[in-house]
């Protein structure tokens, strides 16, 4: 069977789709890009000379030769809408300039690559239309949705591929990989860890010598070694052994924790209001605590744990010659003749006038027209992507899987160290003791970072981190498209005429 043929690599950023087909037997005999970064990383690496780049995909007007065409098309927001009059009338956007290009060239076979969001229900129309777009050039394809740590790399990334052949018999032999029998965890690909600690802790474990077994059915491993969470998730909205809250890394009192505790089992139930997550004022919180007193509430805002948010307005009066009209609407939207931007924030009207609602109710409070008549308390930390105090979760080397590597980084941590516990409450004091407090855990190198994708560990990036992280937060991960690649190889297609 001939394992040879020719490629192009459009949105070819730093060589991920490359290194893949490379391995099976391609040749890449151009490439398409525009990031400067990326441009001089992927000739470096691959001894390529510049004039080899197409370019910019817009402006490209037709293609080499070529077998195989491959592309990460970028996950950009796009527009199906329009005249949509053809393949020579709709250039400009991305997705229709890969799809121009794929009907002018007609290779043997291809391979898009693209977020795992061009798959999801509300984008069944885009979806559809580029798989009708591909079959309008004469191309059988078939879309497939494929986690990278189901193929070689300890990395929760999920993305949409695909694949598709101009002869129909072949595109019937093609079948996509199965996932690797053998998992690479965390562990295998971080530094500095004691491996024969980690496999003496995970063995005794589960001999059951540490006691019984907490649920872990919250880990983002698909099996956990330990017993426990492989992650602890800094954030204030949520609660569990391997959660840490800002009172727990802040001095607090027992009293301050116990009204924080309150707080977060209170704030979903309905009849402190609509949202998923509601304030409570004193009046609540006495309800709950008699003693509680306006005084706690003011030290954990003194400590950046709550934060004061005006809840209820009184409408003192109506002056329509000294109000603008998007203050007149927000007034209209009144229930009983109070204004509570938690309820207007569904209010339809507001939302098709794009009205920013506190902006207008600070004019309407500076105007004297209307007046707060209840203060509430919520956490200061209330959103579950941000973390705290700039860390989102922190993960133990037990861990079989890391979150997504992206472009602009993230506030996922690691740490080398394991922790031996007897039960949850013990496992989380030690973690804030020995590894939190003490700063033992830190961002993935540039290292790891490579191994996540499967780059060469050596592979040559720029020095700055921001730089490094978006170039391979926005690439492939080569063992997958390796695979895919070899699939395509074994349907014979390279064979054909």
């Amino acid at each position: 069977m001939n394992n040879k043929f020719t490629f192009i690599d459009l949105f070819a950023g730093i060589g991920g789709f490359r290194i893949a087909l490379s391995n099976n037997g391609g040749t890449c005999i151009n490439f398409s890009e525009i990031n400067s970064d990326a441009i001089g990383t992927y000739c470096s690496n691959f001894s390529e000379h510049p004039e080899q780049n197409l370019g910019d995909i817009t402006k490209i007007k037709d293609l080499p030769s070529h077998d195989l065409l491959t592309g990460g098309v970028p996950c950009q927001s796009w527009s199906i809408a329009g005249k949509n009059l053809g393949f020579d009338d709709d250039r400009g956007q991305l997705w229709n300039d890969t799809l121009f290009l794929l009907n002018q060239a007609k290779p043997k076979a291809f391979i898009f690559e693209n977020v795992k969001g061009l798959a999801d229900p509300r984008n069944e129309i885009a979806l559809q239309y580029i798989l009708q777009r591909i079959k309008g050039a004469g191309y059988f394809a078939k879309y497939y949705v494929l986690n990278s740590f189901d193929y070689g790399v300890p990395q929760n990334r999920v993305r949409v591929y695909i694949v598709g052949f101009k002869n129909e018999e072949i595109s019937n032999k093609f079948k996509i990989p199965l996932p690797v029998e053998k998992k690479i965890r965390l562990a295998d690909i971080i530094d500095g860890y004691n491996t024969k600690q980690f496999n003496t802790i995970i063995f005794n474990n589960q001999r059951g010598l540490f006691g019984e077994m907490p649920n872990s059915k919250r880990s983002m491993s698909l099996s956990n070694n330990t017993g426990f969470n492989d992650y602890f998730l800094f954030n204030d909205i949520r609660n569990g052994d391997t959660t840490i809250h800002s009172w727990d890394i802040i001095e607090t009192t027992e009293k301050q924790k116990k009204i924080c505790m309150l707080l977060l089992k209170n704030r979903r139930k309905s009849i402190y209001g609509n949202l998923d997550g509601n304030p409570l004022g004193l009046a609540h919180f006495k309800k709950l605590d008699n003693s509680i007193e306006q005084l706690d509430l003011d030290e954990l805002e003194k400590l950046n744990i709550l934060k004061k948010e005006y809840y209820s307005y009184d409408i003192l009066k109506r002056d329509s010659k000294n109000t603008t009209e998007d203050e007149m609407l927000v007034l209209s939207l009144n229930v009983n003749n109070q204004l509570i931007p938690d309820v207007l924030t569904s209010k339809r009207e507001l939302k098709i006038k794009r009205i920013s609602i506190m902006p207008v109710v600070e004019s309407l409070v500076s105007k004297r027209i209307v007046s707060c008549n209840e203060v509430r308390y919520d956490f200061k930390h209330a959103k579950i992507s941000t973390g705290l105090f700039g860390v989102n979760r922190v993960f133990l080397p037990n861990s079989n899987i890391f979150p997504t590597l992206v472009a602009s980084d993230s506030n996922d941590f690691i740490t080398p160290e394991i922790i031996n516990a007897k039960n949850g409450k013990e496992f989380k004091r030690i973690f804030i003791e020995e590894i939190y407090k003490k700063g033992k855990y830190r961002k993935v190198t540039l290292e790891e970072a490579c191994r996540l994708q499967g780059f060469p560990e050596n592979f040559p990036l720029p020095e700055s981190r921001a730089r490094w992280m978006k170039l391979i937060g926005n690439s492939v991960s080569i063992p997958v498209v390796e695979l895919i690649g070899k699939a395509i190889v074994e349907t014979g297609v390279f064979n054909t005429k």
